[in-house]
């Protein structure tokens, strides 16, 4: 079956560079400057009226380096170690773009004490897999160097941080190691070389076409890149790595002190060296005005960029701020809030649109009007938004909107206080990266909610307006971008015009404010409520498994993981199985069921009613069933379940839902081939399956003409009388919770007793046609995607499901070695192996990779002498180990997290192996041989087995892998 992504809204902070521009104004010729930032402390609470959490330990080295450390225990007994390196794209010259992401590269390619390429096996074998634990990332202005502990052991933490001492001062930059990363950051930028990174590129060089930013991406520049030598590489290095620049985090459950014994021990000997200033980013010109510009690709969605740039506001982070701040976010959400209402109608007059205010690093700030029209009606969609705005800013905001706001908040932050003790070690790094990066103070979540209280008083309309003014730049004669398949009629000269007209436009309030809160959620009543007839606990992991009389399962589980969290997952039989090859797409509108509201309420009074609690509906088809998932609070969990009850006996089908069901269609068809990945994406279930219509992608109109109407003839039937089983995992009073059900699903009338087998429909083909197969797609000319695929067998097998599992991180690591490793032709080559728990006899095993269309025979040539080398031999102990460590540490950490257990929970009684498999898993991989593995790859990673596909531009000719001289018009436009 093929589904889209879900709607987004669309982004308001300026991001881009090549692109199709129109109508330019001339360049203003002055540009105001911003003052430099204020000296900076060591630690920016030091100058903060906001009292620092204490929980956190602070410490500065002699040398001059830092570090932040938190004994925290979310999830036990594992922990998080980060490196932070004050140097990023902004400090390269124009020679050394690209540089600070190579440098990145090289921290995994040998040092003074690790052998090359023996960082990652060495964490391998702690249990570290490649990618998912053990990272970085280059922005513009730092290097993050990430490791992910999966156990609190001391010497696994020193291990950590001696490979960041590594990275900080010994790194190698031998020649061989040089050549080869190079291609794959080469590949990356390739990879990366998307439409929506075009587009990016395109909107930062049009609205801030003379900061420096804009020509640092920390991609780089292929010529940048293609000169890079070991000694330029490790002369950038060493300028910038070093003490006063690094920032060191240890998060988890380890002794605070100890852990800074540790730090102190590795890193006190690192030799203090100066810190250069960091480059500004800007400049960012205010005065910059009346500037137009189209940008033009098949791909592109039609969205219209409105906006001024204004002086940097150096704004301490202080308790007066935060109350600035309060104030600025609930103006800027409320006129979000009424662009929503519109987007609702049953004939909106845009897709989405949004209002806001970033800051442009420290050299400036933009504010932005941010409008995704419908094709073709911009005009429509332009006038409407302004109108929206200038209403909102010269006659403000409604008591009403403001308590709606409010409300949010206020639960969010009370929430935040309530589960404060429970923080998991991302939520307290993130703090750590705001106080960092930003300036912002760590506070405690309880200090946020009483300064929340006291602010609350002076939280008026007339306070929100004059604090959203006080930020927002006035937009007069914004810069105006468009983006878009087509190009406006009329051109530049029409945008302006347009956008004139709409901002002396003046919508009346009673059309553009969203409906009161008057009155209340009409669903609280769904009959007598239920009788338990069976109540017993798991003997394995003490799951509270309830029956009611009318079929309903409800599987409970408290836990103290993380307190103030309730996590609700409810099942509903149907699902994909109700698809059949007459009626391919019989649920591909499921999970738009919620946006039609409900029967009582439109999706739009809904979000007004619920306002301060935290609750949510949605109905989503999986391969067995519909899943309707939330999280809640142990107050608000009674509202939840009488939402989820509501949704399944009541929905709305409203016509505002189906709009938005077409809109976003026609959007994400249009994008459907814009990228290697998304073409093969829409083509391999056809491939694979000979054309079965349920995995095989339809006709455009076909996805176009689906209706509420149809929906609710397919799944109606299974949503009134599917059986249905509830998991709910957390902070759970289970007594309160047995009643809440009784009241709301254990209330409805009588369910099927049992999940039906659908036996007919659980079979599901693999081709017999072997031959290599072709798709493509219309990006770039020089990017390709290759995958191979094999059927394997279903998981009723549990041990050859590790098996298999096992055989998957080994291809994995050895597709890693040999494509990225030794002959640099992929960034992140791939394997997976899913054997199927739906589908009888089915299951697959495929490895993608990524390359230059040039590279394709080399890449082929490579994966077939890896999988021949694996049939042939034994895979060594090393490897072995390096394959199962990470797999076990997953299965022992899985429940360490209220997520990791709903997923045992949600269906212990209809699916109970899930348990006994997940408790077994370790063991079962434990248990593995080589000889094993061996057997596995013969089976079934066949030559004669394996279905080959590959993504190829439309340029490019497949016998030659060459672009024709005259290229192709996507090509060009992309270049």
């Amino acid at each position: 079956m093929i589904r889209r992504n879900p709607r987004a809204r669309p982004g308001l902070v300026l991001g881009s560079v090549t692109c199709l521009l129109a109508a330019c104004a001339p360049q203003q010729a002055r540009i105001t400057a911003t003052p430099p930032p204020r000296a900076k402390p060591v630690w920016a609470f030091t100058d903060s009226d906001i009292p620092v959490d204490p929980a956190y330990r602070f410490g500065k080295l002699p040398n001059g380096m830092r570090y932040v450390i938190r004994r925290n225990a979310n999830p036990q007994g594992q922990g998080v170690v980060r490196m932070e390196v004050a140097a990023g794209s902004l400090d390269e010259s124009d020679a050394e773009r690209g540089y600070a992401h190579f440098v990145e590269h090289m921290a995994f390619q040998g040092s003074t004490h690790v052998p090359e390429g023996e960082m990652v096996r060495l964490l391998e074998r702690q249990g570290l897999a490649f990618g998912a634990d053990t990272n970085a990332a280059t922005g513009f202005e730092q290097t993050t160097y990430m490791l992910d502990l999966p156990r609190n052991d001391p010497a696994l933490l020193d291990t950590a941080l001696t490979l960041m001492r590594e990275t900080a001062s010994e790194l190698a930059f031998s020649p061989g190691a040089v050549s080869r990363e190079r291609g794959v950051v080469l590949a990356e930028m390739r990879d990366r070389n998307n439409w929506q990174y075009r587009e990016s590129l395109s909107r930062q060089a049009f609205m801030t076409p003379q900061a420096r930013y804009v020509a640092r991406m920390p991609i780089g520049t292929t010529t940048a890149l293609d000169a890079a030598t070991p000694a330029t590489l490790r002369s950038f290095w060493a300028r910038h790595y070093v003490p006063a620049n690094t920032t060191l985090i240890v998060i988890g459950d380890f002794d605070p002190a100890a852990v800074e014994a540790a730090i102190t021990a590795r890193f006190a000997s690192w030799q203090a060296a100066p810190a250069l200033p960091q480059p500004m980013a800007g400049p960012i010109d205010s005065r910059d005005h009346g500037r137009t510009a189209i940008y033009l690709d098949p791909a592109v969605p039609e969205r219209l960029f409105i906006s001024r740039h204004g002086p940097w506001l150096d704004e301490p982070d202080t308790i007066a701020q935060r109350r600035e701040a309060l104030l600025r976010r609930i103006g800027y959400a409320i006129i979000d809030r009424r662009l929503e209402h519109l987007a609702r109608r049953p004939n909106p007059p845009f897709r989405d649109a949004g209002f806001g205010t970033g800051q442009d690093f420290k050299s400036g700030r933009s504010t932005n009007i941010v409008v995704d029209s419908l094709s073709g009606q911009w005009r429509k969609g332009l006038n409407a938004a302004a109108g929206i705005v200038h209403d909102a800013l010269t006659a403000g905001f409604t008591s009403a909107e403001v308590a709606e706001q409010l409300a949010n908040i206020r639960i969010a932050t009370e929430h935040g206080a309530a589960a404060a003790d429970t923080r998991t070690d991302g939520e307290l790094l993130q703090a750590v990266f705001a106080l960092l990066r930003n300036d912002n103070v760590p506070g405690t979540p309880q200090a946020s909610l009483e300064r929340l209280e006291s602010f609350i008083p002076q939280i008026t309309p007339a306070t929100v307006l004059a604090a959203l003014k006080r930020e927002a730049v006035p937009l007069d004669a914004p810069l105006i971008l468009f983006q878009g398949r087509n190009a406006p009629a009329g051109g530049a000269p029409a945008l302006r015009k347009a956008w004139a007209e709409g901002w002396r436009s003046h919508g009346a309030l009673a059309e553009t404010t969203p409906p009161s809160s008057s009155g209340s959620f009409g669903y609280a009543d769904f009959g007598t409520p239920g009788t338990v007839v069976a109540d017993h606990r798991d003997p394995l992991l003490a799951i509270r498994e309830v029956r009611f009389a009318n079929g309903v399962r409800l599987n409970i589980k408290h836990t103290d993981i993380s307190r103030d969290q309730v996590l609700v997952q409810l099942h509903i039989d149907g699902g994909d199985m109700l698809a059949t090859r007459d009626n391919p797409l019989a649920v591909n509108m499921a999970e738009w069921l919620s946006a039609g509201g409900l029967g009582k309420h439109s999706q739009d009074e809904l979000q007004t009613l619920l306002a301060g609690h935290m609750v949510s509906a949605s109905l989503t088809s999986t391969a067995e069933g519909f899943v309707s998932g939330a999280q809640t609070t142990p107050a608000d969990l009674a509202l939840q379940l009488q939402l989820t009850a509501a949704l399944l006996t009541d929905p709305g089908y409203r016509s505002e839902g189906e709009v938005q069901y077409r809109l976003a269609i026609n959007t994400w068809l249009a994008e459907l081939r814009a990228t290697p990945g998304s073409a093969l994406s829409a083509d391999i279930g056809g491939v694979l399956s000979d054309a079965d219509p349920r995995f095989t992608l339809q006709k455009p109109e076909t996805y176009r003409s689906l209706n509420y109407a149809r929906l609710k003839h397919d799944i109606a039937d299974r949503l009134a009388h599917g059986a249905i089983e509830i998991g709910m995992v957390g902070d759970i009073d289970e007594t309160a919770a047995i009643a809440m059900v009784a009241r709301t699903l254990g209330a409805l009338p009588a369910r099927e007793p049992d999940f039906l087998p659908y036996a007919d429909r659980r079979r599901r083909g693999f081709t017999g046609n072997h031959a290599p197969r072709i798709v493509r797609h219309t990006g770039p000319a020089d990017q390709a995607l290759l995958r191979l695929t094999w059927l394997t067998r279903d998981d009723s097998d549990p041990v050859e499901k590790q098996q298999l599992n096992l055989l998957q991180r080994v291809v994995q690591i050895e597709l890693t070695e040999s494509l990225r490793q030794r002959l640099g032709k992929a960034y992140s080559p791939g394997a997976s192996s899913e054997p199927s728990r739906v589908w009888k006899d089915y299951g697959t095993f495929s490895i993608t990779a990524s390359v230059k269309v040039q590279d394709l025979a080399a890449t082929r040539a490579a994966i077939t002498a890896t999988l021949a080398a694996l049939r042939d031999h034994p895979v060594s102990d090393d490897i072995l180990l390096r394959a199962r460590a990470p797999l076990i540490e997953g299965f022992d950490n899985t429940l360490k997290s209220n997520g990791g257990w709903l997923m045992l929970v949600a269906r212990a009684q209809s699916d109970a192996d899930r348990i006994d498999r997940q408790l077994k898993a370790p063991d079962r991989l434990r248990a593995v041989t080589a000889a094993q593995i061996q057997a596995e790859a013969r089976r079934y990673l066949t030559d004669a087995g394996e279905v080959e596909v590959t993504a190829l531009p439309e340029s490019v000719d497949p016998s030659t892998g060459t672009v024709p001289a005259s290229g192709g018009s996507i090509a060009a436009a992309t270049h």
